[in-house]
């Protein structure tokens, strides 16, 4: 997208969102007409892509804390989609707003492209190299883990990178020279891509590890036992629950995680302990005469002898 493209385009509208909108509203907002509007909800609909295209290009600058204070600069010195073509009988241009602020007129072979570049730290004459371009994506938590490709409409062109496998959320991925074009030959810039990843029930990325929760009942906590736990692959293998363990402890399956250029991970299983919300009465008076056995043992001696030091 070129900085002229920005005097035409509410980001803020189309997000639905206020100009002094916190960048977590920001965040909230967008990620809420991705989901509406992402292309597997609505196979086929030309309209539902284009609109899910423009919330991710909104996004990626708005998202970006320098590239929305560029594009509120631009919008302010431009008064928003007012500017018309210039000439006679026309209004105001952007050579003529430009000229009116800047005392006079562009100089001769001078483009609007050379005043924003002057304004924004570029040199504005010679071989520059082009802007970078924020976009922005969401993927699910099993193409993340997976480092799925994904195709992006950016500047006008369709841009397609591979995600490294575990990206994070709130990521960002550099893909270099599909940004704006150079100047005078110059390289072209990047495209800076914010990666937003969606939740799993059960799985959470840890780099090439994974974790997970694993609930064991109190006598499986007490005694040990053998338990199944499931895998991002669908399988189920067994760990091993060891007499005594408590809520917190953390076992590892080795080479059960996400399989990367650098290696494969581990399953990270977190055991907890599930407390019953209802028991007979047999299993009170058990439970009863269980703390009976056991009241010399006092599980919080330790804390009370560290908090007093």
């Amino acid at each position: 997208m070129t900085s002229q493209d920005w005097f035409n385009k509410d980001f803020y509208a189309t997000l639905g969102v206020p100009k002094d909108a916190s960048a977590t509203d920001i965040k909230k907002a967008y990620r809420k007409l991705a989901r509406d509007l992402h292309p597997d909800r609505h196979p086929g609909n030309a309209a539902a892509e284009k609109r899910f295209k423009e919330v991710g290009e909104a996004y990626g600058v708005l998202s970006d804390a320098e590239q929305r204070q560029q594009y509120d600069a631009i919008r302010a010195m431009g008064g928003g989609a007012r500017f018309q073509a210039g000439g006679p009988g026309g209004g105001q241009g952007f050579e003529d707003v430009f000229g009116g602020m800047f005392g006079g007129g562009p100089t001769r072979g001078q483009g609007f492209e050379d005043i924003l570049g002057g304004l924004f730290g570029g040199r504005g004459r010679g071989v520059q190299r082009g802007a970078d371009l924020a976009a922005a994506t969401e993927v699910s938590f099993r193409q993340a883990t997976q480092g799925a490709t994904v195709t992006l409409g950016i500047d006008g062109q369709r841009v397609s990178t591979r995600l490294p496998v575990g990206v994070a959320d709130g990521q960002k991925i550099r893909i270099r020279g599909k940004g704006r074009p150079g100047a005078g030959g110059g390289p072209a810039g990047d495209v800076i891509l914010t990666v937003h990843v969606g939740k799993h029930p059960v799985f959470t990325a840890d780099g090439r590890n994974l974790r997970m929760n694993l609930p064991v009942s109190f006598d499986e906590a007490v005694l040990g036992a053998t338990v199944e736990v499931p895998t991002l692959t669908g399988e189920r293998v067994k760990v091993k629950i060891a007499p005594g363990t408590s809520s917190g402890a953390t076992l590892r399956v080795k080479g059960k995680g996400l399989v990367a250029k650098d290696g494969v991970g581990d399953l990270l299983v977190r055991v907890e302990v599930a407390v019953p919300s209802k028991l007979s009465k047999a299993a009170k008076e058990a439970l009863q005469a269980f703390a009976l056995e056991t009241a010399a043992d006092d599980p919080r001696a330790r804390l009370y002898d560290d908090a007093a030091k």
